[in-house]
């Protein structure tokens, strides 16, 4: 039986997630890619018993994460079940909907029907009455902004979700997202960028200026950019890499010589620093405050220890920041 470590909130600090009462860890483990039947079901559990034994208190889903879609909820749906009962209320769940879920055309984008269906889907699959935060994934260009934000405004008022958040959503859909949510009287919680050293995009498309202007918090995925901000790809690509399979969210095109030569810069910083190229990368997203948490995935507990030891150094100098941004904007 699992008892959870008695320490477990000495170290790690937690951030308040925009103008609510809800603070989340610096890190928070996602269960996108490492949660699935083709994962050992004891290794997955350890990752979750040392996460929060951690002060990893935050696990986030989607109802596609997999694979196959719907088995990471239903991993997590165990996991809570052997281990994690007795510390329900010391958790944050959150999952998604948004992405292709079953056939049809209510099974993805932001209908009401497929988002308030999503959400009861993924409760059963966790054993769970309600989620912390419920997310529209992402933007739906042909269903009214209204229909999916009241969507979630029912998911609140049902009592299945107890804040709700937004993930790639532009600077203007955000705000939009947030009046309509505002006027229903369900504020807007969070939003779910991807953001790297690798990808600005937050910040040159303005979204990091819009969410502290609503004080809406903010959760960064992909802040490690799928696994190139590690010591991986330091000399090329290794054969067991994301990069030499077939996955569609990197490519061994993506890994030029030029970028490895970044990358061995960055590495080169983050030694100056004593830390890992990961450690650096999260720390650097983390940076000022601006971001409530990072998101990383695990593959194994020493992995994931890996990552929340970024925690002991999360301030930089204004010459590192002028370096890191030079080696990266070239």
């Amino acid at each position: 039986m699992y008892t959870a470590h008695p320490d477990r909130y000495a170290e790690m600090p937690y951030r308040r997630t925009g103008r609510s009462g809800l603070k989340l860890p610096a890190l928070s483990l996602g269960l996108w890619h490492n949660f699935g039947p083709d994962r050992p079901v004891e290794t997955q559990r350890a990752i979750l018993r040392r996460a929060f034994d951690l002060g990893v208190t935050h696990f986030d889903l989607a109802n596609n994460y997999g694979p196959p879609p719907g088995s990471a909820e239903s991993a997590l749906g165990e996991a809570l079940k052997a281990d994690f009962a007795p510390y329900r209320d010391e958790l944050v769940i959150s999952t998604k909907a948004g992405y292709l879920m079953w056939p049809g055309p209510y099974g993805e984008w932001g209908s009401r029907k497929y988002l308030l269906s999503s959400l009861d889907q993924s409760l059963s699959r966790m054993g769970l009455e309600y989620v912390d935060i419920f997310y529209s994934h992402r933007p739906d260009p042909k269903t009214p902004l209204e229909e999916t934000m009241g969507a979630l405004h029912t998911a609140v008022q049902q009592g299945k979700a107890l804040y709700v958040g937004v993930s790639n959503y532009s600077a203007e859909q955000t705000r939009e997202a947030a009046r309509i949510l505002a006027e229903l009287g369900t504020p807007l919680l969070i939003h779910q960028p991807r953001y790297s050293m690798l990808d600005r995009r937050p910040e040159t498309g303005g979204l990091l200026d819009a969410l502290d202007e609503l004080q809406v918090g903010s959760i960064a995925y992909s802040p490690l950019e799928q696994g190139l901000l590690t010591a991986r790809y330091l000399n090329g690509i290794p054969q067991d890499s994301r990069a030499a399979s077939d996955s569609p969210f990197l490519n061994s095109d993506a890994v030029t010589e030029e970028l490895v030569g970044r990358l061995r810069a960055l590495n080169e910083i983050a030694g100056s620093r004593g830390q890992s190229l990961a450690q650096l990368a999260l720390a650097w997203v983390l940076r000022q405050g601006r971001v409530t948490s990072a998101l990383v995935g695990a593959s194994s507990p020493q992995q994931l220890e890996d990552s929340v030891a970024a925690i002991g150094n999360l301030d930089f100098g204004a010459d590192e920041l002028a370096r890191i941004d030079k080696i990266v904007q070239g």
